[in-house]
Parts: C-alpha cells; sequence; structure tokens
C-alpha cells in the first residue's frame, strides 16, 4: 500500500483588506463638497456672500448641536478646547469666508481646481511646522501647481491679470489645508465628530459677529430655490462631509486622502454643468490640468524618504 504523502499547501498571497467604510466616507465627502461648489454659485443669486455663508453654517452647527445631544458628545478638555477652537476660525471661518466671497466673480470649476492645490500646501505646512522634507521634484511640482493657478486667475479674469476671486479661493486653499495639517494630533484624542463640531461651531461664531444683523433682511428678500440651496449646503456639505472626512483621516494614511482629492474637479465640474449649465473656460481648465499635473509629481515623489 503506497505511503500517503501529505504536500504542504501552497502559500498564497495575502488579499490586500480595504477599508470599506474609510473609503465610502471619502466618496461621500467628495461628492458632497463637489456639489458645494454649485450650490454657492446657485445661493449667491438670491444672498450676499456674508448672509449666505453664516445661514449655512447656522444650520451647520444646529445639525451638529442635534446630533451632539443624541449621541452624548462628551466635551474636550478644557485645555484643548483654545486649540481646536483656533483650528475652527482658520479651517471653518476663514476657509468658508474667503470661499463665498471668492466665487462671486469665478466659476464654480475654476474655484474646484483652486482647491486641488490642498495636497500641496498640505505638504508645504508640513515642511514649516512638523519638520517633514521635500524632494527637489516636489518643489519643482509645487511650482508648476501655482504657475496652473496662474493660468486659471487669466482664464477666468479674461486676459493676463489677477482675478480677486482667485486669490480669495487660494487663501480658502490655504486655510483648509492648515486646518487639516494642525488637526492630526486632535484626532488621536478625539473623535471626528467631537473635532468637527467644534469647529464648525466655532468658525460660526467667527460669522455671526460679523453678518448677523443683516441676516433676516436677507432670507425675506431671497428667493425659495437661493434658501432651499444654503440648507442643502449646511446640512450636507457643511456638517456631514466634514465628519466624514476627518473620520476617513482617522483611518487611513494622509496620502490617500490627498490622491482622493485629484477626483474632486471633475465631480464639481459636472455636478455644476448638470445643476447650473455652467462650464469654466478653455484656458481656465488649461490651467487646472497644469496645477494638477503639479500636484501630482509633488504628491508621488515629493516627500524625502527618512
Amino acid at each position: 500500500m503506497a505511503q500517503e504523502i501529505d504536500f504542504p499547501a501552497p502559500i498564497l498571497p495575502k488579499a490586500r483588506v480595504y477599508d470599506t467604510k474609510a473609503i465610502a466616507a471619502i466618496a461621500i465627502s467628495l461628492v458632497l463638497w463637489g456639489s458645494a461648489f454649485a450650490g454657492v454659485r446657485a445661493a449667491l443669486t438670491g444672498y450676499p456672500p456674508g448672509e449666505l455663508v453664516l445661514l449655512r453654517f447656522l444650520i451647520a452647527s444646529t445639525s451638529l448641536v442635534v446630533w451632539a445631544l443624541v449621541s452624548k458628545m462628551p466635551m474636550p478638555r478644557l485645555r484643548d478646547l483654545p486649540g481646536m477652537a483656533a483650528l475652527g476660525l482658520i479651517g471653518i471661518g476663514c476657509y468658508q469666508i474667503a470661499f463665498t466671497f471668492g466665487q462671486q466673480t469665478i466659476t464654480a470649476g475654476a474655484a474646484v481646481l483652486i482647491i486641488t492645490l490642498t495636497p500641496v500646501c498640505m505638504a508645504l505646512f508640513g515642511t514649516v511646522l512638523l519638520g517633514e522634507r521635500l524632494t527637489l521634484l516636489g518643489w519643482l511640482g509645487a511650482l508648476i501647481s501655482f504657475a496652473g493657478i496662474a493660468i486659471v486667475s487669466s482664464g477666468e479674469s479674461g486676459g493676463f491679470k489677477w482675478s480677486p476671486g482667485v486669490a480669495l479661493v487660494l487663501l480658502a486653499t490655504l486655510a483648509t489645508s492648515l486646518f487639516f495639517v494642525l488637526q492630526r494630533p486632535y484626532l488621536k484624542r478625539y473623535s471626528p465628530f467631537q473635532m468637527t463640531a467644534i469647529g464648525i461651531w466655532a468658525g460660526t461664531a467667527l460669522m455671526a459677529a460679523i453678518w448677523l444683523p443683516g441676516l433676516v433682511p436677507a432670507i425675506r428678500h431671497a428667493p425659495a430655490a437661493a434658501t432651499m440651496s444654503i440648507i442643502y449646503l449646511g446640512v450636507l456639505p457643511g456638517a456631514l462631509a466634514y465628519v466624514t472626512w476627518a473620520y476617513a483621516l482617522s483611518r487611513v494614511p494622509a496620502s490617500l486622502l490627498g490622491t482622493s482629492l485629484y477626483l474632486e474637479p471633475p465631480i464639481a465640474i459636472a455636478i455644476a454643468f448638470v445643476w447650473l449649465g455652467e462650464l469654466p473656460p478653455t484656458l481656465t481648465i488649461l490651467g487646472g490640468l497644469v496645477a494638477i499635473a503639479g500636484v501630482a509629481i509633488s504628491s508621488v515623489w515629493g516627500k524625502a524618504k527618512a
């Protein structure tokens, strides 16, 4: 009788495990933020920019208060509140104010192409604030990106001059990049929802201090469609998208999040075309492609190895 021989089982490569919840959170954030560009443009037809951003974030803040009470969200430590609130003033307050005022004079497509610079700006802030290093290609990619934004500005202003709207949205990009970089240490101690709620409440307080007196007259004179756009912006891109993005940031590498931002421009441009029938000028799209190419170079080859 032949002796049975037990052959070792073949060693198969381990299947790659995907964090489906984090991927879903990234997708939700990108779609909602992509729709915000068209939503702001639609709301600007009936509201001044200051009252628009205030009403949007009053709605967002109220939504978060309700959810905080339902979920019994614990308040952060008193020593951490000033830092978290300061980040909210920068990443929510300054970002949204500059972004909304900037979209008065540029297309939704141009705005999203400028926001695409966020990964490059995050890398630059990382070198200054966190001691990270960029390679020569990283710096080259950053320069190419900003050159692309100069082309976008030319496309939006109709000539070789700097568009104020582009400058404001670029300022918004710097603010949100700083917010994303500096919130990482807090996400080790607090949930994404806690970080988002404190930031939005602080940013809303800044907006209310400036534009609250004119809010009621603005609501009275605004068409219903513009008000509905702001309600949408407040509940979904204004509240939910920040929570899902912070959730993703706590579960996946920042490099993956930076790469995912490449999907936001086509999403935003497609939504703006469907919602508003708006397409950016050819020169704007060309400049956006140059900027995205620079972001890609900086993201792929920009970080120096330890």
